[in-house]
């Protein structure tokens, strides 16, 4: 008993003497610190146990270091250990909110598919954080899927069109991205607006031909209305262009579907009624 309190004290004046160390570093040393422990964990796979070892090694130095935190967390949410990898997430946005609460939004949102948190992470973020959006896509891109996952299409609808207005807006020459169009033909879809749904998905095929899901719904908007031969030869292609590895160009879609993203067994059933 006398063994592990004193092994218990040794560890919280270790952890106390880090804290206070990490207080005296400079910028520069810190900077230094979390370069030197990042640099060693990425000489293994993030799934490694020597991965989080490198990173708890730099973190006993700068216990408050985001960035070190968010690293830890990562493997777990790909590991769909999403509860795990969110105790040091949480860290992360504790330390840095600035940099870390709209990644952790996305998380919520695409990972753990925690709609109602990301949004309220979502909104906090676009009021703080000075970022105008994450992962390659803007923050109305993110709420507009929160809000279609909880079936609320009004809100999404406005979301996903906001996506649309702004890349108008923004006078840039790179074409629009085709999940915009595609979300709001599923917003249309949902609510039996098949003719304006048909329109949106084909849009998306417009600006990516082999976008298979796009012609999977494409293909049930057709049926629904009644254009059966054309229903059933864009179910042909979409299933092909599937076949071929032609789906979601989102680099999280191995980890992760996202909403409404066709699978496989779909495909047999798609124009069944």
């Amino acid at each position: 008993m006398k063994y592990v309190l004193c092994s218990l004290l040794c560890l919280l004046w270790s952890l106390s003497e880090s804290r206070a160390q990490s207080a005296a570093f400079t910028k520069h040393e810190q900077d230094s610190i979390r370069r030197y422990y990042v640099n060693a964990a990425s000489r293994y796979h993030y799934f490694a146990p020597e991965w989080g070892r490198c990173l708890d090694s730099g973190l006993v130095l700068l216990p408050r270091d985001a960035r070190l935190w968010q690293l830890k967390a990562m493997p777990l949410f790909k590991q769909r250990k999403y509860e795990a990898g969110m105790v040091y997430l949480d860290k992360a946005v504790a330390d840095d909110p600035a940099e870390y609460l709209d990644y952790r939004a996305f998380i919520k949102c695409i990972f753990q598919k925690s709609y109602v948190a990301a949004i309220v992470d979502f909104k906090e973020a676009q009021r703080s954080s000075g970022h105008s959006g994450v992962m390659d896509h803007p923050y109305s891109f993110y709420l507009g899927l929160c809000h279609l996952q909880l079936n609320q299409y009004d809100s999404a609808r406005m979301y996903f069109q906001q996506c649309v207005d702004r890349w108008r807006q923004s006078g840039t020459e790179a074409p629009l991205h085709s999940l915009y169009p595609f979300y709001l033909g599923i917003v249309d879809y949902e609510e039996g607006r098949y003719a304006e749904a048909l329109e949106h998905f084909n849009h998306a095929l417009l600006l990516y031909q082999q976008f298979s899901d796009a012609g999977y719904y494409k293909a049930l908007c057709l049926s629904r209305l009644q254009r059966k031969e054309e229903a059933q030869a864009a179910m042909q292609q979409a299933a092909e262009d599937h076949r071929q590895g032609y789906t979601f160009t989102e680099d999280n879609k191995i980890y992760e579907p996202y909403p409404y993203q066709v699978s496989d067994w779909m495909y047999p059933q798609g124009l069944q009624k």
